[in-house]
């Protein structure tokens, strides 16, 4: 079956262009203009992937994607924007994006974008075993609902801080490079990326503190392991 693809963007000449280009590589499309009409789509069907551009009239890409996240954490997410604000891409990050394109853009790097992630995914559901809840340690952590609990007390992750939870889950106390975090979750390796992969680990730091038989460690001039004895 053709992979299926929700894409979202309100001008029209590039909606064109794009749409038929990623026809072309035979992808189905689900195109529309305007985030209303996103939002009814998304909660009556299911994609392989979306494509949204952040700056739509009424509701915005952001409103869109929260939307996806509530019932899909998998799904892979890519924003189109005009901004290169780092503020934008944070907020976007935060709230489930897996990346950013910022305009104007080549046909040919959405496309390997689209390749890569559609690619991970499916080699992520037919070889990783399932791990949507599993216990490390006093936790038991909750991947599909995005929550670790402890002792009865919930508290509900971001879906980049479960994604890197489960990451470190499924390689626990083996050195895992930065490299290799950021182009597993993000799909590339660059200074903001690194940046961003820094404060996510501050957080999981802070959340497993409770049990002092999980560490996340600083593997000096490497990257970091997540040591469970």
């Amino acid at each position: 079956m053709k992979p299926h693809i929700l894409y979202v963007e309100d001008d029209e000449s590039l909606s064109f262009v794009t749409k038929d280009n990623l026809e072309l590589q035979g992808y189905q499309i689900t195109y529309c203009d305007n985030g209303a009409k996103a939002l009814e789509i998304v909660r009556n069907q299911s994609f392989d992937l979306c494509v949204l551009d952040v700056m739509l009239p009424g509701v915005d890409g952001f409103a869109i994607a929260e939307e996806i996240r509530k019932t899909n954490t998998d799904v892979p997410i890519i924003f189109l924007t005009a901004k290169s604000l780092k503020e934008d891409k944070i907020h976007g990050l935060k709230i489930g994006a897996d990346d950013y394109i910022t305009k104007p853009f080549s046909i040919e790097e959405l496309i390997l974008k689209i390749e890569i992630f559609l690619k991970r995914n499916k080699i992520t559901s037919e070889n990783v075993p399932d791990l949507s809840q599993m216990e490390i340690g006093k936790f038991t952590f909750n991947y599909k609902n995005l929550e670790l609990q402890d002792n009865g007390t919930i508290r509900t992750l971001t879906q980049k801080e479960a994604d890197l939870l489960r990451f470190f889950i499924q390689n626990k106390d083996e050195v895992l490079k930065r490299a290799q975090i950021l182009e597993s979750l993000w799909g590339e390796d660059d200074y903001f990326m690194g940046r961003s992969l820094d404060v996510f680990i501050s957080r999981l730091r802070k959340y497993l503190k409770a049990d002092e038989s999980l560490k996340i460690e600083n593997i000096h001039g490497v990257g970091f392991r997540l040591k469970t004895k």
